[in-house]
């Protein structure tokens, strides 16, 4: 029998990474979507898809300059991320992507993913016993 394959949901605010991240998941088998709840004022959004695990990216605003031409300032990020608060509270994994490449974000979401398999796997053979 395959694989269960968990569905991760990738909540942020705008230049974190979401996408660049979901492709890399992607690319590796993994079963990952972006949400763009930052832009809605529906705080359960996320879990519209039922995820399995929530991953949250947080960003700075001097970053996200760095990263992306944009055209308001720092007092809408504040708003974006408070969209995200009950994502942010949900995740499973929170990931600040500002002094990270997106191969090191990839890695951090690639590593928790084998690690709680691996804790998932050693609670199977201890219940087995």
């Amino acid at each position: 029998m395959g694989e269960v394959r968990p569905l991760i949901a990738v909540v942020g605010a705008c230049a974190s990474g979401k996408t660049t991240l979901v492709s890399m998941l992607r690319e590796r088998g993994i079963n990952a979507y972006s949400v763009a709840q930052e832009h809605s004022r529906l705080q359960y959004m996320y879990l519209l898809r039922e995820p399995d695990l929530v991953v949250y990216l947080d960003v700075s605003y001097p970053v996200v300059r760095r990263r992306r031409d944009v055209s308001w300032g720092p007092k809408r990020l504040l708003q974006q991320k408070c969209r995200l608060r009950q994502a942010r509270r949900r995740a499973d994994l929170e990931v600040n992507t500002d002094d990270l490449t997106p191969e090191q974000v990839c890695a951090e979401v690639m590593g928790f993913l084998a690690s709680r398999r691996a804790t998932e796997s050693d609670d199977s053979d201890d219940a087995a016993e």
